[in-house]
C-alpha cells in the first residue's frame, strides 16, 4: 500500500497511510484502500480518509522505499584511491 501527502489551503499537510487510490465524491476527495491486487476503486474498497476538495492544494503519492539492512561484501571492501 502507498501513502499520500495532502497539502491543504492553510499550508498544513496530512499524511494518509494505507491508501491505494483516491477520487472525488461530490464535495469531498476520498482516499481508499483496495483489496490485494485490485487497482480500481469499487464496492469492495474501504474508505480511509476524506477532505473537502475545495481545501486541497496538492496531493502527492509516496511510494514505499525498501532499505537494505545488510551491506554487500563488494561495497564493504572498497578503499579510497
Amino acid at each position: 500500500m502507498s501513502s499520500y501527502n495532502v497539502t491543504l489551503k492553510d499550508r498544513s499537510t496530512e499524511r494518509i497511510d494505507g491508501a491505494d487510490a483516491y477520487q472525488q465524491e461530490g464535495q469531498m476527495t476520498t482516499f481508499f484502500a483496495n483489496a490485494s491486487g485490485r487497482t480500481t476503486v469499487d464496492t469492495w474498497s474501504t474508505r480511509v480518509a476524506s477532505f473537502r476538495t475545495a481545501e486541497i492544494i496538492a496531493i502527492r503519492r509516496l511510494e514505499p522505499v525498501t532499505v537494505l539492512g545488510e551491506v554487500s561484501e563488494n561495497v564493504r571492501d572498497l578503499r579510497s584511491a
